[in-house]
């Protein structure tokens, strides 16, 4: 091929890479390994647009990079296919969720392919297979079959929960457990029923089942985690979410929320999202204190609290509105305003809840307790900044030192107690200072804030009425979503005469539990579940349960199924787990930061407890790539014309108009295909008129969120056909640093475009007849060649991608200039390529003379430093400070020799004028100034 022509190079690649499987991979002892991983995507309707393969095509050229220098490279592609989406098109049309997704999957495979990722496809996962969700079930079943000893610091086996049961009954049991446990003897375990044991066990289960309080949304009939719920409505679909009580499978992920936290200081994450996570889990040291309800002093209100030496400024108490005890503590006179409060606190999210610092609400329940250490009555209130799921869904309020506090009293005229001398302005503001001595404060009076927080905690466990605690603001994790399109939870319920059902797991060999059919994808009319509705969904004649698992659930573990892809003896064999180990490349965005790359590594270290895989922490390194934002378009429409009349952007000034969003994919340059927008909108008439200026209609232009609505979502597919893959890919590159949000704006392309020809020119003249050459290189070849390998290689191991772009056109430019077509440059050049843009190089690369196919086996070049070292340096020469001439010197020459030669040049003795200098200097390798 003689001509440039992108769409035949990429189309026969592509065809080249799939028929000889170029990057299937096995594994090889005799290689180093290296695992770069995608966060794989959820195969939406719409496909993907130009803002998705960022991160894509980021790992794609560090992993042929990686292949080049002599790693083994694992770099797989998969599909969350679990979704939401998919069965809301099923609600709506009654079409399988399967069927939806399985089309979406095929453009999404379609679309990447096109843009040649160097994917090993023969691994791919799909979250949705049974094949895949049976050991998504099993870890859930292992999950189950486990609790978490506090002394060992790690799950465990449940028969060794028995075992010390056994032995000494609860007496030295430090587990990760419900708050409700009961404790008995030896002699008592032994003497209870096998069901009474596996009833008692069920509190300890690193999964169980619990009534919690959660996000519900009607419109959905499903529960949503919390970073689903954006501004009290549900992500997809913007419907109202409620705060309701179920009962919910939950994953007890407390127990590890300090090894979530000391696992972060071993991984090379950003500072960002790791205090992203260290704040979502929370992490406080205090106390527990018990205050007892006025005149009912066997009801206690628990509290935790990290300044216990604020006690004494305690003014009053704020439940959650959903605490157990507002009902018992709410008066008759009371009751309609407590009432009205919980109505209107569940239609707000927890999120919104924690995140609404302004606005100051709540209501009085007309009761009170007593402070445990001064004796003084304190008001109870609730209030929706509490949360009943975080500490004991109970705040002691001290407005003196904590502002939300001071705003609640203030905002309802209760007491502001100072407690500190050293508290300034308390009138004004909350002071929470820790310094000074304390006054107001009974038996810490006149002592410094470690000694009487020491002395508090004392005094609460002497008298059994609280004690020191860490406590955290992660919760256990809600395990369950009352939908179809999930994994079906492996559990029957099976119940004793007389007593509640209780939760039991299938058999392994019965797994995977494949969602059954349905006749409608909505909750049965009684309220269950849509599993509700399946015929014959029992074990043994036991109901299965009907809820199945959360989005998160198969995102949790996938990387180690591309590991061993096939296996259908174990999620994967020990000895690829033993070969990849972890990853050690992972890319994703920071959307994601407390759900799965959370829930993640909580199931990482559980797996690694029960020693199904080797490391604590199964990423090593992660980059959270920016967002390609869209550059949206705009036309401007009078607002008063007797016809529907557009005006061009320069004369919109003249005019009273509203602004509207046109879809940018019919403008280019900002000049707007009139035609074609006539064509494709239906809300502009039958016969729109224009305004144009200099006979064009031009847009205007915002830079926002890319997304169909703003009608600015450019398709990939469009990009490649015109320009090609390979031009593509380093654009996304060239826009800006990897990690920064950057604008989309095709009309930037064209420059990547004339660089992909001038490169091809290299090869061939503008007769299509190659002018490759045999020639040694010389230096200056081999200079703006090495030069490019030097910084190429360091951009790549900086993720840089960027500025490779840039060093890549500044080679071909000097290699143009130098009329350089000699194949010891060219060959080293295409590979350095190679990684960017393999769709030219593997073609160059044949043509430079090699078997087809053949680049992705090389070596990358090595960078010799020799070749950019200057033989000579050419020295600017200032006569009393203005540059008159340049005299080139060899570049080891001596600052005598260098005056010498100076004063003897012809040109430097025409300025001189017959004079002497009086002064001349040389700085080496930089210039030589001469003062007559």
């Amino acid at each position: 091929m003689s001509e440039f022509n992108h769409r035949e190079i990429d189309k026969k690649w592509q065809q080249f890479w799939e028929e000889n499987k170029t990057y299937q991979v096995e594994i090889d002892h005799s290689k180093p390994k290296f695992y770069v991983l995608d966060m794989f995507p959820y195969p939406s309707g719409a496909g993907l647009h130009v803002g998705h393969p960022l991160g894509y095509i980021a790992s794609d050229i560090y992993s042929r990079y990686k292949r080049l220098k002599g790693y083994n490279v694992l770099h797989p592609m998969g599909f969350d296919s679990f979704g939401l989406p998919a069965e809301q098109y099923a609600i709506q049309t009654g079409q399988h969720p399967a069927i939806t997704t399985e089309a979406n999957i095929k453009t999404y495979i379609s679309q990447l392919k096109k843009i040649g990722f160097s994917y090993d496809w023969s691994r791919e996962v799909r979250t949705s297979d049974p094949k895949y969700y049976k050991w998504t079930q099993w870890i859930f079943m292992e999950l189950f079959r486990s609790w978490y000893n506090k002394d060992a610091d790690k799950a465990e086996p449940i028969e060794t929960l028995y075992e010390k049961f056994a032995q000494n009954g609860t007496k030295g049991i430090n587990a990760a457990c419900d708050e409700d446990v009961i404790s008995f003897s030896t002699d008592e375990w032994k003497a209870f029923s096998e069901t009474e044991k596996y009833r008692i066990s069920l509190k300890y289960r690193l999964t169980y089942l619990s009534e919690a309080i959660v996000n519900f949304c009607p419109a959905l009939g499903m529960v949503l985690s919390n970073d689903e719920v954006k501004d009290g409505v549900s992500e997809r679909g913007g419907y109202p979410v409620i705060q309701k009580k179920m009962q919910q499978w939950m994953m007890r992920i407390t127990a590890y929320a300090d090894r979530l936290i000391t696992g972060l200081d071993t991984i090379d994450w950003s500072d960002s999202l790791k205090e992203q996570q260290r704040n979502w889990i929370g992490r406080s040291v205090g106390a527990m204190v018990k205050f007892a309800v006025e005149n009912k002093p066997e009801t206690l209100i628990e509290v935790f609290t990290t300044r216990v030496d604020t006690i004494y400024g305690v003014s009053f108490m704020v439940l959650a509105p959903e605490h157990e005890l507002v009902a018992q503590l709410t008066t008759p006179e009371q009751k309609e305003s407590i009432d009205n409060y919980i109505t209107e606190t569940q239609k707000r999210s927890e999120l919104d809840r924690m995140s609404d610092v302004k606005k100051v609400s709540g209501a009085f329940t007309g009761s009170y307790c007593i402070n445990p250490f001064s004796g003084e009555k304190v008001p109870i209130w609730i209030a929706d900044y509490v949360l009943a799921g975080y500490g004991t869904g109970a705040v002691m309020g001290v407005p003196s030192g904590d502002q939300r506090d001071w705003n609640f009293a203030t905002h309802f005229s209760l007491p502001i107690v100072q407690i500190l001398d050293s508290q300034q302005d308390i009138d004004k503001q909350a002071d929470a200072t820790k310094e000074g001595k304390y006054i107001n404060s009974g038996i810490i009076n006149g002592l410094a804030y470690k000694e009487a927080t020491q002395k508090l905690i004392d005094v609460l466990e002497e008298k059994g009425i609280g004690k020191g605690k860490v406590n955290y603001r992660l919760r256990d994790a809600v395990f369950a979503r009352q939908r179809y399109w999930g994994e079906p939870v492996p559990v029957y319920f099976k119940a004793e005469a007389g007593e509640e059902p209780l939760p039991y797991l299938i058999d392994d060999k019965d797994l995977p539990l494949v969602l059954p059919e349905i006749d409608k994808y909505l909750p049965t009319a009684d309220g269950e579940p849509p599993l509700g509705r399946a015929e014959g969904w029992n074990y043994n004649g036991n109901p299965y349960e009907l809820s199945t698992m959360p989005g998160w659930a198969g995102s949790s573990w996938y990387w180690y199924r591309y590991m061993d892809a096939h296996n259908e003896n174990a999620f994967a064999s020990k000895e690829a787990i033993d070969y990849w180990q972890n990853v050690d490349l992972y890319l994703g965005g920071t959307e994601h930061a407390t759900g799965h790359l959370l829930y993640s590594r909580f199931w990482n270290k559980f797996l690694k407890d029960r020693g199904h895989v080797p490391h604590e922490e199964y990423a090593l390194k992660l980059i959270n790539q920016g967002m390609i934002q869209g550059r949206s378009s705009f036309v401007y429409r009078l607002k008063e014309a007797d016809k529907i009349t557009f005006v061009s952007h320069g004369l919109k000034d003249q005019y009273d108009v509203t602004k509207l969003h046109v879809d940018v994919n019919i403008v280019e340059n900002d000049i707007l295909d009139i035609e074609k927008f006539k064509a494709t909108r239906n809300d502009i008439g039958d016969d729109p008129q224009f305004i144009l200026e200099d006979g064009v209609y031009r847009c205007g232009s915002e830079v926002e969120k890319m997304s169909k609505s703003k009608f600015n979502v450019v398709n990939p597919d469009d990009i490649v056909e015109r320009y090609g893959a390979d031009t593509f890919r380093l654009y996304e590159m060239f826009l800006g640093p990897l990690t920064e949000s950057k604008p989309w704006d095709t009309r930037g392309i064209e420059g990547t475009y004339r660089f992909i020809r001038k490169l091809w020119r290299l090869f061939f003249d503008q007769n299509g007849k190659s002018i490759v050459t045999e020639a040694e290189p010389d230096k200056a070849e081999l200079k703006a060649l090495h030069k490019a390998i030097k910084k190429v290689s360091e951009d790549v191991e900086n993720f840089s991608f960027n500025t490779s772009v840039s060093t890549f056109m500044i080679c071909v430019n000097e290699l143009s200039d130098l009329k350089c077509s000699k194949k010891a440059i060219l060959e080293q050049l295409v590979i350095i390529l190679s990684p960017y843009t393999p769709h030219i190089s593997e073609e160059l690369w044949e043509i430079l003379g090699h078997e087809k196919g053949t680049i992705t086996k090389q070596a990358y070049p090595v960078f010799e430093a020799k070749y950019l070292v200057e033989d000579s340096f050419e020295y600017p020469i200032q006569i009393n400070g203005k540059v008159r001439t340049s005299i080139s010197f060899p570049a080891n020459m001596s600052k005598e020799d260098i005056e010498k030669a100076v004063l003897s040049n012809e040109n430097v003795l025409k300025w001189l004028e017959g004079n002497a200098p009086k002064k001349l200097i040389v700085v080496p390798k930089r210039i030589v100034n001469v003062v007559i």
